[in-house]
């Protein structure tokens, strides 16, 4: 199996955005991969669109989402020559001044465009800089073949995939070597009830957000960024890095990700079919949370 999909992603691009259209033909015409939630989503997203306007935004959706799984399978093989050719990445030059003066850099990812392509940021640094580590935190899949096949394709392009768990060993080993690093965190995941120290608005919803990412960013006392990204057409993308903060210790709780999710929504508004829709996002409510919270309180309290 892994030899066929190494083959695969050898395939030139426009045979691979092929398979991508007959596969979306599957995937959302005779399946309906996650249909219901997607359209709830969407809807509750953007209740000022009329149904029409859903309608082509959940068709552009299917059709993006192909093409990041076959684009994803095509990192396993791709040269950084053949990456420079298919994704600028701007502002490159925020993450450098950071190495320069000893400083680590944290990034705020979104699950928007091809994020996996991220993981190719050290293709991207000028010369002398070949010893940046470019962490990519995840968090481990259950099945171990996609797990290892996810780790290779993200380490293609000078990326480390690094645990969620075991990021605070990994820069505290890292400033004690006195080695540059970049973490990229994904942040717009549903943390888990015990994980939910922030409620904000997020695309019409009252959100749980995972805010781990900004704790560690202000225990580092990291640049921050968010990297926003890009479509102009099939197979391009444009990637770029925003200052957020130069001292995130010194940021009162929980602005940091308050102005990363801001961003995110910025970008989702532009191009909203590029985001990922088909995760229950908003399976958590705050009435639940609240409900919860009660029940877990002492009698004494």
């Amino acid at each position: 199996m892994h030899f066929i999909i190494k083959q695969i992603s050898r395939l030139p691009f426009g045979v691979l955005y092929v398979i991508s259209d007959v596969v979306c033909f599957f995937l959302y015409r005779l399946i309906g991969y996650r249909k219901k939630i997607v359209r709830k989503n969407l809807r509750s997203s953007f209740p000022e669109k009329s149904d029409e306007e859903l309608k082509e935004i959940e068709r552009k959706f299917y059709h993006w989402l192909c093409d990041y799984f076959v684009e994803t399978i095509k990192l396993l093989s791709m040269t950084p020559e053949e990456m420079k050719e298919h994704m600028e990445f701007h502002n490159v030059h925020l993450a450098t001044e950071a190495y320069d003066r000893g400083q680590g850099f944290s990034a705020f990812l979104g699950h928007y465009c091809n994020w996996e392509w991220l993981s190719a940021v050290g293709i991207y640094y000028p010369k002398g800089y070949e010893n940046v580590f470019n962490g990519l935190i995840y968090h481990p899949l259950r099945n171990d073949f996609m797990d290892n096949l996810m780790k290779e394709a993200r380490s293609n392009l000078r990326g480390t995939p690094v645990p969620k768990k075991n990021i605070l060993r990994e820069i505290v080993r890292l400033k004690k070597e006195g080695t540059p690093y970049l973490f990229g965190y994904i942040f717009d995941q549903s943390p888990k009830w015990e994980n939910i120290h922030l409620w904000t608005d997020f695309l019409n919803h009252n959100t749980p957000v995972f805010t781990g990412a900004e704790r560690l960013m202000k225990k580092a006392n990291d640049r921050v960024v968010f990297v926003s990204m890009k479509r102009p057409k099939r197979g391009k993308y444009i990637a770029s890095f925003h200052l957020i903060s130069d001292n995130p210790a010194a940021e009162p709780e929980y602005a940091l990700t308050k102005r990363a999710l801001a961003m995110l929504e910025e970008s989702i508004r532009e191009a909203p079919h590029l985001y990922l829709w088909s995760h229950n996002r908003w399976k958590r409510t705050f009435e639940e949370y609240q409900r919860r919270q009660q029940e877990n309180k002492s009698p004494t309290e």
